[in-house]
């Protein structure tokens, strides 16, 4: 008998396509919805491409880690900017994106029953990951400013745990986690014999004077840390799909024989676009993030219109923000309210029970992504978004 696998009824429908059809079912939306950033690679870098792709040579498999001018460029990148010194202790591995670097480790280290500790809310995708290879997504609440509870962590670990998850700057909170609770969980992950996956994707997005943190650089920290980053958000990479991980060299031979199964090697166009754009290094993206940061200052000014209906922590990293808003009816179609939105005032977001927030008759939590958008349409988008939420709540 024909039927798919068991594994996949485990796992939620993902919710950007189902947004996106909202807007595609409802002309002229605005959605801040998906999180891509509005700019794309350095004009130069990709001009560059032609010429750097005539080698005949590159028609043929590459190396299944990555080509030698993106590792070295991806290298150098790590200890300038990461502090993170790749040598005996570990392995760099360019991807098709970082989600397939996180879907890689986590069938490089799990097995079917095998635990990952989820601070929650946590990236959908990962918690999809986690859920079809068979292994259990273990959410942990944050705290109430959605920084971590690095003993409610240490809490739900058990024999079964094989990593602890942290993602920083956070998607979908915004939240920079600080230097001395990712050390904790570092040297948590250390006592307990088990690795802490550090998702590093929205390095470079932080406010205020906030710095990001690479727990991987911490001495002795290699040996059970995995670094996960992304070409996609810091120099609008997306569809190219280029992501990096840094992994324990102990895991050369699990990782090899995962990626060489998946992919053989990133698609050749995207590690030497990847390759050039490092070139321009983090000046470049700095004043897209400063553009950023003065949208974010307007999105928060518009949501304070809000008042007491909503509830929004004012986090300082990625391009976020995840607010609570009352409740709604219990046994009402959760996709009620976003459904609505688009119908009657032509704006979208992301439901918080993508995010592992499921209990909509508590609250109805909705994140905002103000990254992908020009600033003036971010502000049109948000206006609509106060007066649509205004409009649920009236009665």
């Amino acid at each position: 008998m024909k039927r798919h696998s068991s594994r996949m009824d485990a796992v939620d429908a993902p919710i950007i396509p189902a947004i996106a059809a909202l807007v595609r079912d409802n002309p002229g939306t605005i959605s801040l919805g998906q999180g891509v950033v509005n700019y794309g690679p350095p004009a130069e870098a990709i001009a560059a491409l032609p010429s750097a792709m005539g080698d005949i040579n590159l028609n043929k498999y590459q190396s299944v880690f990555g080509m030698p001018s993106l590792i070295e460029g991806l290298q150098t990148k790590l200890a300038t900017e990461n502090d993170i010194v790749v040598g005996s202790d570990s392995i760099v591995m360019a991807t098709a994106g970082s989600n397939m670097a996180f879907l890689n480790c986590v069938m490089a280290v799990g097995d079917p029953g095998d635990e990952f500790i989820l601070p929650m809310p946590f990236y959908f995708n990962q918690e999809m990951a986690i859920r079809m290879v068979g292994c259990v997504p273990v959410p942990v609440p944050t705290n109430a400013d959605w920084s971590l509870n690095v003993e409610a962590l240490a809490a739900a670990i058990t024999p079964r745990t094989r990593a602890i998850i942290t993602v920083s700057p956070n998607n979908p909170t915004g939240a920079v986690y600080s230097q001395e609770s990712l050390t904790a969980v570092n040297a948590l992950c250390a006592a307990k014999g088990i690795y802490h996956f550090s998702d590093e994707a929205y390095e470079y997005f932080t406010y205020e004077g906030v710095k990001h943190f690479s727990p991987a650089s911490l001495p002795g920290a290699q040996k059970h840390t995995l670094s996960f980053f992304s070409m996609s958000k810091n120099y609008g990479m997306a569809s190219w799909r280029l992501g990096y991980v840094v992994f324990p060299a102990d895991l050369f031979d699990a990782m090899n024989k995962v990626q060489d199964t998946n992919l053989i090697c990133a698609p050749i166009p995207s590690q030497i676009l990847a390759a050039e754009v490092l070139k321009f290094g983090r000046a470049w993206v700095q004043p897209k993030v400063d553009a950023l940061s003065s949208v974010r200052k307007d999105v928060y000014g518009l949501l304070s219109g809000l008042g007491e209906l909503a509830q929004f922590p004012q986090t300082q990293g990625a391009f976020y923000v995840l607010m609570k808003l009352p409740g709604l009816p219990k046994g009402q179609d959760p996709l009620a309210f976003n459904r609505a939105m688009a119908e009657k005032h032509k704006v979208v977001s992301i439901p918080g029970f993508a995010f592992g927030l499921t209990d909509t008759s508590a609250a109805n939590y909705q994140r905002l992504s103000y990254g992908a958008l020009q600033p003036a349409t971010v502000t049109q988008g948000v206006e609509r978004y106060v007066q649509a939420v205004k409009d649920w709540y009236k009665n």
